[in-house]
């Protein structure tokens, strides 16, 4: 393992030509997630637009998956929380996509769910590993950084999954 580096005032722990490639990779592909997603989630469902930002976030984010592979290996054993995260978003993502994709039954509700926590474990993960570092959550406890995304994400996902016309009629079978 190489030598740390300080980016002002952010570590980088690891100076290895790899490493830094790596990162260097990761976080663009996971600022690209970010706008993507936030993109996708303030479009109109029924918008053609929609499907193309959700599209920039899921192959966006397997290359924040990859290049999470390669960086843990590298920091073994030291983030490899980071890769449980980084694995359980793109699962959520990768079953979201297929419900949408392969016309699942509820498929609205199951897309919304996955593709929400998709974002929320990216988020935590963005957290876990950067909050020590930013303005503001550098003062709160650590644990912090592992539950605010999911408790203000969460309910939201619950309100829209209960409220938005998508996931309320559409995908429901009639009742007989």
């Amino acid at each position: 393992m190489g030598n740390s580096i300080n980016f002002d005032g952010i570590i980088i722990p690891d100076n290895s030509p790899l490493f830094l490639a790596m990162i260097g990779i990761h976080v663009l592909a996971a600022l690209i997630c970010i706008l993507s997603a936030l993109l996708a989630i303030f479009t109109r469902k029924t918008d053609k637009r929609h499907p193309v930002y959700g599209k920039i976030y899921f192959w966006s984010l397997l290359v924040v998956f990859a290049t999470s592979i390669v960086v843990s290996i590298i920091r073994w054993p030291l983030d490899n929380h980071l890769l449980g995260l980084g694995m359980l978003s793109f699962s959520f993502a990768f079953t979201g996509r297929m419900a949408q994709r392969y016309n699942w039954k509820y498929r609205m509700r199951w897309h919304l769910i996955c593709m929400s926590l998709s974002f929320i474990l990216l988020l935590t993960a963005f957290y876990v590993d950067n909050g020590k570092n930013l303005p503001l959550w550098k003062l709160l406890p650590e644990i912090y950084y592992w539950i605010i995304p999911g408790i203000i994400g969460i309910p939201v996902m619950l309100y829209v999954l209960l409220n938005h016309p998508l996931t309320r009629f559409r995908d429901i079978p009639p009742t007989k």
